[in-house]
């Protein structure tokens, strides 16, 4: 598993994207919506490793975070073999701000991968994984009619996939 640090969204946003996230289910496509946790709700990732130690949790929680806004923009389509669906967050010199400090602090963890790095990085919030190529059309045509939208980046979590459990690390002042 991996773990990750990700960008928590207000519950305006939230709710937006889980709305596109029923849409895809009723369109046929198994998105997002049909993963039933508490702790499973729509994020921006900003940071992944094999593992992140739990000393840089305390440099995490010590970062200076305020709320920002963030545009959610258009619908993307990443990978062929496996595709997924995606809204695209436009990168602004607050958001791209907060992604080079929190990666900075993961960069020495094992496994990070090259595309989440600064200036590799494409800043997103996902709705459907694995979407068959047969309904790639339907899935996009669900979402796309959706017009984008500011969002408000409220918080920073870490989560930790081999214990499935997630906590904040930073909430806006």
């Amino acid at each position: 598993m991996v773990q990750s640090v990700e960008l928590l969204v207000d519950d305006a946003a939230e709710a937006e994207i889980r709305r596109q996230w029923d849409l895809l289910a009723e369109a046929g496509v198994t998105s997002l919506a049909a993963t039933k946790s508490e702790t499973h709700r729509p994020h921006i990732t900003v940071a992944v490793a094999k593992q992140i130690w739990p000393r840089l949790d305390t440099e995490l929680e010590r970062m200076e975070f305020r709320p920002f806004p963030v545009r959610i923009g258009g619908v993307l389509v990443f990978g062929a073999r496996h595709p997924i669906l995606v809204r695209a967050v436009v990168p602004s010199e607050q958001l791209l701000a907060v992604h080079r400090r929190v990666s900075g602090i993961v960069a020495p963890c094992p496994g990070v991968p090259g595309n989440l790095r600064p200036d590799a990085w494409t800043p997103h919030l996902t709705l459907a994984r694995r979407v068959p190529a047969r309904l790639l059309g339907d899935a996009i045509h669900a979402v796309a009619a959706d017009r984008d939208f500011t969002a408000t980046i409220v918080g920073i979590r870490r989560w930790d996939g081999d214990h499935r459990r997630a906590w904040p690390v930073a909430r806006g002042r």
